[in-house]
């Protein structure tokens, strides 16, 4: 039992590829990342080398994974407690850097307990999320007034500016606005809501890898919130995945966020798993 890790992307997919793909929706971070990297290049979320692994468990088998895409949390696969501890102990004793953690709720868990056993660095949750897919659409009645379009380049101003806003809102965010809306709008992945004329909504979807495709970010703007914009955009681009073949469709929701929890169930999303964001501070050791 042991993790491997590389800066090689190609090295990564080939080994733990299969593993992530059998298992597309807890796994949505890994690939969608993974698959952004690939396409728009390894400064994609920032300017330091990313970092891949992949855990072997007794079997031989890829077992669990991770990606660290500085300066954002380690990204972690499911996986067994032993390979978190594991993977722990490896970045304890090498020095190596990690910020926080991002996964579902055990890997999470199991990773910030041995990291603050091993370290004396004390973990705290940042936040809660709530994995969902969708089983049958079922769009808002009544609809706003206004209609869907893919942005266009014309649109990357505007996307921009949106993007911003919305991870400082959030308190997270995918690495340079510019750098993030131009990837989207590279495949596709970029449409709003038009009312009167003029874009009030905005929903972007990652790239579609091993049959599933997750819905991020949506994004309305204050002054125009409460009037089923961000649940038409929603459906919108749903409904167009489901059309283009995905079998999963995903999106993930705060759970700090009531309404936009309740708003995802309507539309006839249903959850699958929790994930945390768990962040560490204080003393470390070697």
């Amino acid at each position: 039992m042991s993790w491997i890790t590389t800066h090689d992307l190609d090295a990564f997919t080939a080994a733990a590829g299969p593993f992530l793909r059998a298992e597309p929706a807890p796994h949505t971070v890994l690939l969608t990342v993974t698959a952004s990297l690939d396409a728009a290049g390894l400064d994609r979320y920032g300017d330091g080398t990313p970092e891949f692994g992949w855990w072997r468990g007794p079997g031989g088998g890829v077992a669990g994974a991770f990606l660290y895409t500085p300066p954002f949390p380690l990204v972690l696969a499911r996986m067994p407690d032993a390979a978190a501890a594991e993977l722990a102990e490896l970045r304890a004793a090498g020095g190596l850097p990690v910020s926080g953690v991002n996964a579902g709720r055990a890997a999470a868990e199991a990773f910030a307990a041995a990291w603050t056993a091993r370290t004396g660095a004390a973990g705290t949750v940042e936040e809660r999320h709530r994995l969902y897919r969708l089983g049958e659409l079922v769009p808002p009645d009544p609809a706003p007034s206004g209609r869907a379009r893919p942005a266009t380049e014309d649109d990357r101003d505007l996307l921009v500016d949106w993007t911003r806003e919305f991870s400082a809102e959030s308190g997270g965010g995918s690495g340079d606005p510019e750098r993030a809306v131009a990837d989207r709008l590279a495949y596709g992945g970029a449409t709003l809501w038009e009312d009167g004329g003029r874009p009030v909504s905005y929903a972007g979807v990652t790239r579609t890898v091993a049959g599933m495709v997750r819905v991020a970010p949506v994004y309305t703007p204050p002054p125009l919130r409460r009037r089923g914009y961000a649940a038409a955009v929603t459906a919108a681009v749903s409904s167009a995945a489901s059309a283009a073949g995905a079998r999963e469709v995903l999106l993930f929701t705060d759970l700090a966020n009531p309404t936009s929890n309740a708003l995802y169930q309507r539309l006839g999303y249903a959850p699958v798993e929790d994930h945390l964001v768990i962040s560490f501070s204080g003393r470390t050791s070697s």
